[in-house]
Parts: C-alpha cells; structure tokens; sequence
C-alpha cells in the first residue's frame, strides 16, 4: 500500500435508516505530506491500518450508516481517548498520537516525531471532525428509533508479541466487560460467532473495546456499543505488505458478520427505554 500524502476531508459519511451505525476508525490511509516527511521508513509502510475492513462490511446491512475515517491512525488515533489516558493501563499499547508501530518499533524520523502543539492541532482537524460526525449519526438514528447501536468496526494481525502472546482469537468481541450494551446484543454476537466453524472467539479478551466503544456505548441513554477486533488472518492473503484483500477467505467470513449485523438490528426494538 502506498501512502497517500493528503487528506480530502476527515471522514466519509454515508447516512441510512437502519438502527445500527458502522464505524471505522482505523481503515484511512490518507497522511498531510507535512507529516508524512516526518515518518520513517518504518512508518511509511502504515502496517497497523485495519486492511480493508470497509471493504468487508460493505453490503452487509440494508440502510446501515458507515462513518469512516479516511486519516491514518498515524496522524492520530481516533480511537484512543482525546486526554491521551491509556485505554489498558499496564500494558503495551500504542497511544493518541503514536511514538512507535505495534511491534514497539520507532515509525518517526529522528527528533521529529510529534510534541504538543502538533497533538493540539491533529485532535481539532481530525479526531473531532470525526467523533463530531459519529456523534451527529448517532444522535440522528436515535431519533428515529429510540436507540442506536454502534458496531465499531476492527481489525489487528494474529501475532504481535509486543501487544499479547499467542495467536489471537479469530474474533474478538468488546463490550467493556458488559458495560457498553445491553447484554441481549452482547449474546446474540456471542451466539453468531461460537456457532461458527472453523473461527475461534472471545468475549472481553485482550481487546474489551476502545475509547469509541466506551465513550459512545450508554444503555442507559438508548445509545449501545459494541466492537468487534477481527484477526487479519481471516481476510488477508497474508498478514504482512502488500496486506492483499483475500476474497475467498471474506467471503466465508462475510456470511457470519451478517449474520451478527441482522441480529442485532432486529434486537433494537426491544431496547428501546
């Protein structure tokens, strides 16, 4: 994948009916050439993208709304608290903006890598605009149903010492230890994915949800959130460049995470407060 020194504008949105609301923070591969110089080789290889996960998802659900963030998370990681507060406390992670790439390795050119005032500027031009349109569909689908549900959309390699040991499970289902959903969605995801063959699973393994999920997911409020962290290996020819899109294996997985979408669509009714 080649770099793609710009950015159009900080996130696509596509608006439907459906209770159910597709976010994807991490599939953008778009860098400002400013910060682009900045990177190094290392970090010019973008590896930690969500290798077309948009891709995977599209057509999946009739009338879903997708907001996607067409920025790397290289820029800055719309899925991390905008305070910089570490989502898992203790263990390795990768932060707002990052300092190295999953594998602990330095994606900056010597001294150039981000201080505050870029920080400052990269959470108004890009995590904002794109929380504040997540925000805004949100808020809209609530309003013709009386609840929306928010399925952040994920993916990661299935070995990366630096971050867990192992091989991670094929999909991993975050929910914050039930705290970001009804359990009802919770237990139809669950349902979807151990009934599969062939796929292992977890439910609040190594990945309980991101910021996104944690920030958004309210029950309370009518607002749920769940994530789903897909391992690589289930739609990549290979988990390593040029990271090519394998339609054979997605297509095998495509019928499950439709199967997981419809489910919970038809659940948001009986949600509502």
């Amino acid at each position: 994948m080649t770099i793609k020194e710009k950015v159009s504008v900080p996130c696509e949105i596509r608006q439907g009916t459906s209770p159910v609301i597709l976010g994807f923070p991490h599939t953008g591969t778009e860098v400002p050439p400013e910060i682009a110089d900045r990177l190094n080789d290392n970090g010019r290889m973008l590896a930690d993208t969500d290798w077309h996960i948009h891709e995977l998802y599209d057509g999946l659900l009739d009338n879903v709304t997708t907001v996607r963030a067409t920025f790397h998370r290289y820029v800055i990681d719309a899925n991390r608290d905008p305070a910089g507060v570490s989502l898992y406390p203790g263990q390795n992670t990768t932060g707002l903006v990052p300092e190295t790439d999953f594998d602990g390795k330095a994606i900056w050119k010597n001294g150039q890598g981000p201080n505050e005032a870029d920080i400052a500027a990269r959470l108004r031009d890009f995590h904002a605009p794109y929380h504040a349109a997540l925000a805004a569909e949100i808020e809209r689908v609530r309003a013709i149903h009386g609840v929306a549900i928010l399925y952040d959309c994920h993916s990661i390699r299935s070995h990366i010492p630096f971050l867990f040991e192992g091989k991670l499970p094929d999909f991993n289902i975050g929910t914050d230890m039930g705290k970001t959903c009804d359990s009802a969605i919770e237990q139809a995801t669950l349902t979807v994915v151990e009934a599969t063959e062939g796929y292992d699973s977890v439910l609040n393994g190594r990945f309980k949800g991101g910021w996104t999920t944690r920030h958004y997911g309210r029950p309370d409020t009518g607002v749920h959130a769940i994530q789903m962290e897909l391992a690589q290996s289930t739609h990549l020819q290979t988990e390593a460049p040029p990271f090519a899109y394998d339609a054979a294996k997605a297509d095998r997985l495509r019928v499950h995470l439709k199967n997981i979408l419809v489910r919970i669509e038809r659940i948001a009714p009986d949600l509502k407060r």
